[in-house]
């Protein structure tokens, strides 16, 4: 008891003016009076004692003075969080951080990455892009209590153990999501936050073995009821030039083919039954090598069937030249990803023959250009073929309005584009020069969830381009978004501890400090930081 405590542990100097009283003996009924006023505002129990005491008088103002200072420092003493020892290896981000603390502002764009190393908020102005200041830290209540939870968080939450069977097609897309998406239906928040870590668990893939020919050993899921079944390669129509290699550089940086993704099959019965149908999932990457960089580039709009067609009218369907590149030109040793992306379908299908299948394409960034150009070909040259949902998170616009009206008639395909607000690369291409002095204009198609980095309680308002666009930026969104206009959801259990190992520039500092006090170093490599969260589902987002 407070009371108690305050009596038993009273200084020495304060037993004397009542007399000599053993420490272990028990208090007379005036040392157990509590103060009546000035209770220290970190004493919990404060509020019992002062009404326990109202009528009671103090017995001297000696006791009481000593009294009083000593439960306050038994206040400030517990009101100390734990302090956890870190290695010394540490100390030197710990005293840059302090240096941050006192004054030094740092730089918007700080962290690795081509979209914050080309600074381009400095070309293309953005909404929030400005000096940062102290309101930018600012951090309400509820947020600063749910902060240690996030942080302490082992893994993301998993997908919904309630049945879906009923509603499936609709969370499928089957009415193009129409009343799932603001406010968020909890059920399609927890399917997207799966498929998210689908496509991180394929850049924790081809990073740990960006050179390898054949199936990765290293891919992980972190959905164990879906098993690997195929591995994706894409393949670029160019070349680098020799004067363009460094003698340093990786080879998997400058090869045409990479291994872009996978295709997955659930095999668990049980959760079979609890989603209501056999789920294939088809999950790309975003871009990660020159040649795919330079391939995003080539914008010019081509027709699906081929790149000749210049006598084409306007409405045939077309896409980016870059895109139809990397989806169906074929390596010396790998097939074109169409290839081995129909010829996974046909076999899966063939092997389920009878039961309720469903498809759903997920990509990222470029993952999320390829997913539509796979869903159409599946829609048009598969007889039969099952629902098609493509989730694209933070893809840029593909192609024209007559590509856009053919995925929409078909009927057969439903997709759904996640956009943060102020991710540059959804929108992108805008136009496609065409000769002689026309201009055709690219679309987006589809349904849109837009989510917005200024609701996180924990990302700076002003956060750069590169975490606007990551991929773990998005999945954490997703997973506090509510509505419109309605405030970062208040149980959200997804870690930050990633997001703070991958975007620390742009994490408020309390995040920081608190990752600190708990053990967690930000400054610490990716890899430590998403095998602390993660164990071996760690995947990582590079911000392309």
């Amino acid at each position: 008891m407070p009371i108690a405590a305050a009596a038993v542990t009273s200084p020495p100097a304060a037993a004397q003016v009542h007399g000599v009283v053993p420490r272990h003996a028990s208090p007379t009924p005036q040392q157990r009076a509590a103060p009546r006023r000035e209770q220290s505002p970190l004493n919990p129990s404060s509020q019992s004692i002062r009404s326990a005491s109202s009528g009671t008088e103090l017995a001297g103002s000696a006791a009481t003075e000593a009294s009083r200072a000593h439960i306050a420092n038994l206040d400030r003493v517990l009101g100390k969080p734990p302090q956890v020892p870190r290695p010394a290896s540490h100390a030197a981000a710990s005293k840059q951080e302090r240096q941050q603390q006192d004054g030094e502002l740092e730089p918007l764009n700080v962290r690795h990455g081509l979209l914050n190393a080309l600074n381009l908020s400095f070309f293309v102005p953005m909404p929030g892009m400005r000096a940062r200041t102290a309101a930018d830290e600012h951090m309400s209540p509820r947020s600063l209590m749910h902060m240690q939870q996030l942080l302490s968080a082992d893994s993301p939450r998993a997908s919904p153990r309630s049945t879906i069977a009923p509603r499936w097609r609709s969370l499928h897309g089957e009415d193009g999501w129409a009343g799932l998406l603001d406010p968020l239906d909890s059920d399609l928040r927890r399917e997207l936050l799966r498929y998210g870590d689908f496509v991180q668990a394929a850049y924790q893939a081809f990073h740990s073995l960006p050179t390898a020919s054949a199936r990765h050993r290293g891919l992980m899921l972190p959905d164990r009821s879906y098993r690997p079944t195929r591995s994706l390669f894409a393949t670029s129509a160019l070349s680098m030039p020799p004067w363009a290699k460094r003698p340093n550089t990786p080879e998997w940086l400058t090869q045409q083919s990479n291994w872009i993704g996978y295709v997955a099959v659930c095999e668990s019965e049980r959760e079979v039954a609890r989603m209501g149908r056999r789920d294939i999932a088809i999950v790309l990457r975003g871009t990660a090598t020159c040649l795919e960089w330079a391939e995003n580039l080539r914008a010019s709009l081509v027709p699906l069937d081929g790149e000749s067609g210049e006598g084409g009218g306007q409405e045939e369907p077309k896409v980016a030249r870059g895109f139809r590149s990397l989806y169906k030109t074929a390596g010396e040793k790998v097939k074109s990803l169409s290839e081995e992306v129909m010829g996974e379908v046909r076999r899966l299908m063939e092997k389920y023959k009878g039961e309720e299948l469903s498809i759903t394409v997920v990509g990222h960034s470029l993952g999320g250009a390829l997913a539509l150009l796979v869903a159409d070909e599946i829609a048009t040259t598969v007889p039969d073929a099952p629902p098609v949902a493509v989730v694209s998170f933070g893809g840029p616009k593909v192609g024209n309005a007559a590509f856009v009206d053919k995925l929409q008639k078909n009927g057969r395909v439903n997709v759904l584009r996640i956009v943060n607000a102020g991710d540059m690369v959804t929108k992108v291409p805008g136009v496609a020069p065409r000769l002689p002095l026309t201009k055709e204009q690219y679309q987006h198609v589809g349904a849109e969830l837009r989510i917005d980095s200024k609701n996180s309680p924990c990302l700076r308002p002003d956060a750069g381009p590169a975490c606007r666009h990551d991929l773990e930026a998005y999945l954490h969104l997703i997973d506090g978004f509510t509505g419109t206009g309605r405030p970062f959801r208040h149980d959200a259990r997804r870690s930050v501890i990633r997001l703070l190992q991958l975007q620390r520039g742009n994490v408020k500092k309390e995040y920081v400090n608190r990752a600190r006090e708990l053990g967690v170093d930000p400054s610490a490599p990716v890899d430590v930081g998403r095998s602390m969260a993660y164990g071996n589902c760690a995947v990582a987002s590079p911000s392309s």
